[in-house]
């Protein structure tokens, strides 16, 4: 009869830690330093590589001689380099380690990523249309035409127009993805409420885009991209959406920018 109760006691015991295992550990304080350390390292990553560009001018190396627009793939693609080094692989280094799993990459894309990402299009395009039409109602000083700066200018060559596609199309939704849905929303859904940690994530990349109407255009975007995450386990949904939503954008901005003035009437 001891030997039962003694039984039942560990087995007890053995759920409670169970349940203290699965019940995710609040820590609020996450939902600052998190984003904190992700926007500092995008920050100091803009200042090493802008420190590097000085660096050369006073060596002499000419980087006037060098096509305006590779330069701005070099530099973009620096920037995101750095960023991921310093954000994802300073605490690796420190053994806080990040694994493929938590990234989201730990797979290869499947056919429901597939057709996931033009599914999420559509309601992308239909949150950034409703939210940027309350913009316009309630913001009097709100500007939905102003330009994005997308750091290249204006592209002449092929091998331009290739390099640039590839820069806004190709790099920065990787980049971009691993470092705001991988890591940062990987990371703050498990100290934090999800829809918590959506709200965060996507009011982060929003800022860092820079205007007010592309702001809440990419926060309307990072609400849909958070959501695929979360839905398919995986980057990959996210990553298409973003690789098809910057491909269109590119095509409106580079290739027929003339459907602008179609589209505005």
């Amino acid at each position: 009869m001891l030997r039962s109760s003694s039984n039942a006691k560990v087995a007890g015991q053995g759920l409670t830690d169970l349940g203290r295992m699965v019940k995710p550990v609040r820590r609020w304080w996450m939902a600052v330093a998190l984003p904190a350390w992700v926007f500092s390292g995008f920050l100091v990553a803009q200042l090493l590589v802008s420190g590097l560009l000085w660096l050369l001018e006073i060596l002499h190396i000419p980087l006037s001689a060098i096509n305006e627009n590779v330069l701005a793939t070099a530099v973009a693609a620096l920037i995101y380099l750095v960023t991921l080094g310093l954000v994802i692989g300073l605490p690796w280094l420190k053994k806080h380690r990040i694994s493929l799993q938590d990234l989201g990459l730990h797979r290869f894309p499947s056919w429901t990523d597939i057709w996931m990402a033009p599914a999420g299009l559509i309601i992308y395009l239909v949150i950034s249309a409703g939210l940027i039409y309350l913009a316009t109602l309630l913001l009097p000083w709100f500007d939905v035409g102003q330009a994005q700066n997308t750091g290249f200018g204006q592209l002449n060559q092929r091998y331009e127009y290739i390099l640039a596609f590839f820069t806004l199309v190709v790099i920065a939704p990787v980049a971009e993805e691993v470092l705001f849905r991988g890591y940062l929303f990987g990371k703050l859904k498990k100290f934090i409420p999800i829809w918590i940690a959506i709200l965060i994530t996507s009011l982060l990349f929003g800022f860092v885009h820079g205007t007010w109407n592309v702001a809440i255009d990419t926060f309307s975007l990072s609400v849909v991209l958070c959501l695929l995450r979360l839905s398919t386990g995986s980057l990959w949904a996210p990553i298409l959406l973003h690789m098809t939503k910057n491909g269109i954008a590119f095509y409106i901005l580079f290739i027929n920018p003339t459907i602008l003035h179609t589209l505005g009437g």
